[in-house]
């Protein structure tokens, strides 16, 4: 169950803003843009379908994004409709009242973010990380991740080098020795595991307090014009995680579907099965309960947002994150069903 664009969130609401606003296009003229990421969830198997397009009756524009920061600047600027974010990246967008409402939590982030410490570089446990490099992806949810565990460990984020880099770049990185750890996801996390060993996952960081999840969210001016392409696109990505929640030892290495997961994320097929066990992936019916949707995702945005503030992350946190929650399109496409 990640990671403002540290400069163009600034544009936002103002962006937005300024959109010139067009009539309510017929769906067979309907174009999509979204943003994914190369994290191993079951919503890549209709996207590698074709499932969205045929469910929205859209052309969609799938872009590739390194991490939840840059997607959010996307959306800012009005370059992506619908985009794959976590929970730290989104919870400083509301903060900085960007437009958008979340729509479907793709699932509790567990075993599938870790830092790592490279091989003879000294780090056995985050109390080794002062005077060490350690890169993440700024404002992502492994970036909020590494600053609980430092916190809850005592250690003072000033003492460590933490050093903002994308998962390819930490990769690189890593091989070349250039760092002393990591807290990354897949398939970069993949990577680095060949070169050094797991200090610590997001699963532990969630049981101090800090859990983290990955959501899929939408520019609400978008989704007021489209409402039935939100509703359909949600209504696909349930059926995956239905599908695969049903009988996950059907997505065996050998299976179509972990093959298409691993062309649309670079992960090895045959790491496939293992990595979907890393998160929590909740059904259509519990996203729209008071566990997700319906009332603890705006908990923990706020949550979150707190947090960030008090790092010094972002400036100010809100009275209320409802607004950029809702439940609405998983309750409509339940009764499509």
């Amino acid at each position: 169950m990640s990671i403002l664009s540290r400069r163009m969130l600034l544009l936002s609401t103002a962006a937005l803003a300024a959109a010139v606003t067009v009539a309510p296009a017929s769906a067979d003229d309907l174009k999509i843009t979204i943003a994914y990421q190369t994290v191993v969830e079951p919503s890549k198997v209709p996207q590698a379908d074709g499932a969205y397009e045929a469910a929205t009756r859209a052309a969609i524009d799938w872009r590739k994004f390194d991490s939840g920061a840059d997607v959010i600047a996307a959306i800012a600027s009005g370059a992506v409709d619908i985009g794959y974010v976590g929970s730290s990246p989104l919870a400083a967008a509301a903060s900085r009242e960007l437009p958008i409402e979340t729509i479907f939590v793709v699932g509790l982030i567990g075993e599938s973010e870790a830092l790592v410490a490279r091989n003879g570089s000294g780090v056995e446990k985050v109390a080794d990380l002062p005077r060490k490099k350690v890169a993440v992806p700024f404002v992502s949810t492994t970036h909020y991740s590494l600053l609980a565990a430092l916190k809850h460990e005592g250690v003072d984020p000033k003492s460590v080098e933490i050093l903002n880099l994308r998962p390819p770049e930490i990769a690189a990185a890593f091989e070349r020795g250039d760092i002393d750890a990591a807290y990354v996801w897949d398939p970069a996390l993949g990577q680095i595991k060949t070169g050094g060993k797991t200090v610590l996952d997001s699963a532990k960081v969630a049981e101090w307090g800090a859990p983290t999840f990955d959501a899929w969210i939408v520019r609400a001016d978008f989704a007021a014009e489209h409402p039935e392409a939100v509703r359909d696109f949600v209504k696909v990505t349930g059926a995956a995680y239905a599908e695969y929640l049903a009988k996950p030892d059907a997505w065996s290495t050998a299976s179509p579907q972990a093959e298409k997961i691993a062309r649309l994320t670079g992960a090895k097929a045959e790491e496939v099965p293992q990595l979907l066990k890393g998160y929590v992936f909740p059904t259509l019916e519990e996203q729209a309960s008071t566990t997700f949707l319906g009332g603890d995702t705006v908990k923990a945005v706020a949550a979150t947002s707190e947090f960030l503030k008090e790092q010094g992350k972002i400036d100010a946190v809100l009275p209320d994150y409802s607004k950029f929650v809702t439940s609405k399109y998983v309750s409509e496409a339940l009764a499509s069903n």
